[in-house]
């Protein structure tokens, strides 16, 4: 009874609560949230200064009583109270224009496919205690297939290859379920750190982690690219401990990313060596899906086609295919009862 009344002054929400963004996707309004999953917190009175794209232009740039920080690492919770606080100050947002004190939304939240029970519990309890009133957990390559229209309810093979922050997942998915699967720390994040790296071994820099985030947007690639280009990278010089600029080029990105790369397409390679013959067939015929942020790097999706001999395109709009698939859930009560993870919550209680 007390569900039903609070629905009343709910909106269904479906949220992808990512590494390195959360977006959340409202029942018959579409995404109306795309922040970065960063927290700024003031540790004097415990109170949370900003959130998303506020909070993340602070980082490396706060006072010693102000602590910005990513309440997730590789797509799991690992700061709890943060983690809680972030989702309430979204749910709150996409209550603002009602009655925000009786919201009570059902989520449905995705998880990566490595999630343990007591990972998968956290992520529960963060949600209800952030004001939901239901929580329905999915496993995060599913929703991206079906965001990206992929027929998973088909006895045919599909892949996809979910590239995020914190991890990349390889997913062979057929009748609604998941047949095989990978799932490495290797994303967006490592990629930026391997840019860190480089720079201080090859050119005695220290930069800071958004400055190598811009720098493997701007050039980053994955393989050739027709036309070298340059930009400035920034930094403290590690000799003298001044202020430092030198241009780079793509070529230099593109040896900083190899191992990152690498890594991946090994892992798209594994993941085709114990799926079963048929679907491997399929496979081969309807190729490979990239998905998530990482996707975008620049010739990432040639390296891999070459690498497997199958054909890899990138889904439309590869950095919302999750969320959007989630919220379809939301009124697919059929598909969502065919792929909905049991509750961490409940088995807890038994």
């Amino acid at each position: 009874m007390f569900n039903r009344f609070f629905g009343k002054f709910s909106k269904d929400i479906a949220i992808d609560l990512g590494t390195a963004n959360t977006l959340v996707y409202v029942k018959d309004k579409g995404i109306v949230i795309n922040e970065p999953t960063v927290v700024a917190i003031n540790l004097r009175t415990e109170q949370i200064l900003a959130v998303g794209q506020e909070a993340k232009n602070m980082l490396g740039k706060t006072p010693p009583h102000i602590l910005v920080t990513r309440p997730l690492s590789k797509g799991i919770i690992s700061d709890y109270e943060v983690a809680e606080k972030m989702l309430k100050y979204f749910i709150d947002k996409v209550h603002e224009d009602g009655i925000s004190v009786m919201a009570r939304p059902r989520i449905i939240i995705c998880v990566p496919l490595e999630v343990t029970e007591v990972e998968m519990k956290a992520v529960e309890d963060g949600a209800i205690s952030a004001g939901a009133r239901e929580v329905i957990v999915v496993q995060e390559p599913m929703a991206a297939a079906i965001g990206a229209r992929m027929p998973i309810q088909d006895p045919v093979g599909n892949m996809i290859v979910d590239i995020g922050g914190g991890n990349t997942e390889v997913a062979v998915i057929s009748l609604s379920g998941i047949v095989t699967w990978k799932s490495i720390p290797i994303a967006g994040d490592e990629m930026n750190r391997n840019i860190i790296q480089y720079a201080r071994e090859v050119f005695n820099l220290f930069v800071g982690e958004g400055h190598a985030e811009q720098i493997k947007i701007k050039i980053g690639s994955a393989g050739a690219m027709d036309e070298k280009t340059e930009f400035p990278m920034r930094g403290r010089d590690v000799i003298t401990g001044l202020p430092k600029e030198i241009m780079i080029s793509s070529e230099h990105i593109k040896e900083a990313l190899s191992r990152s790369v690498r890594e991946i397409v090994d892992s798209i390679k594994m993941t085709l060596e114990v799926t079963p013959p048929e679907l491997t067939a399929d496979i081969h015929e309807r190729g490979i899906l990239l998905t998530g942020g990482g996707s975008l790097l620049r010739g990432l999706n040639n390296v891999i086609s070459h690498a497997t001999e199958i054909p890899v395109r990138i889904a439309d709009d590869p950095l919302t295919s999750v969320v959007r698939g989630t919220g379809a859930l939301l009124e697919a009560d059929e598909l969502l009862a065919e792929i909905i993870l049991p509750s961490a919550r409940n088995s807890r209680k038994r």
